[in-house]
């Protein structure tokens, strides 16, 4: 069976080494996300980036960066991300946070051929 509709995608960009109480701070967004009761989220590593600093963070051997980007997405209704908002505003001293819609075609209950 196929379901297919909007929803809203929210995007979190921080680096690998922002923290949140000695741990990571993508897992804790991840954390409240459950915790939240959203549909699921994903934590991306980037291989190579700059942010407000403007510093090239990269995974290249000569440039030996630790702090690369880091995307967290979430998808879900746009009124249960942006009721989650005010929790980001308490976990990113500095990072970016986006909205935006997305057309989600998703796949349950597949049987085996």
């Amino acid at each position: 069976m196929e379901e297919s509709g909007t929803a809203t995608r929210l995007t979190i960009y921080v680096g690998e080494d922002d923290h949140w109480h000695h741990k990571p701070l993508y897992h804790e967004i991840v954390r409240r996300a459950r915790d939240a009761g959203l549909a699921g989220a994903s934590v991306l590593r980037g291989i190579e980036g700059y942010g407000a600093s403007s510093l090239i963070h990269t995974t290249r051997i000569l440039s030996l960066s630790e702090d690369l980007p880091v995307v967290v997405v979430i998808i879900d209704d746009e009124a249960r991300l942006r009721a989650f908002l005010p929790q980001l505003d308490e976990l990113i001293g500095e990072g970016l946070v986006t909205l935006d819609q997305v057309e989600v075609v998703r796949y349950v209950g597949r049987q085996p051929k």
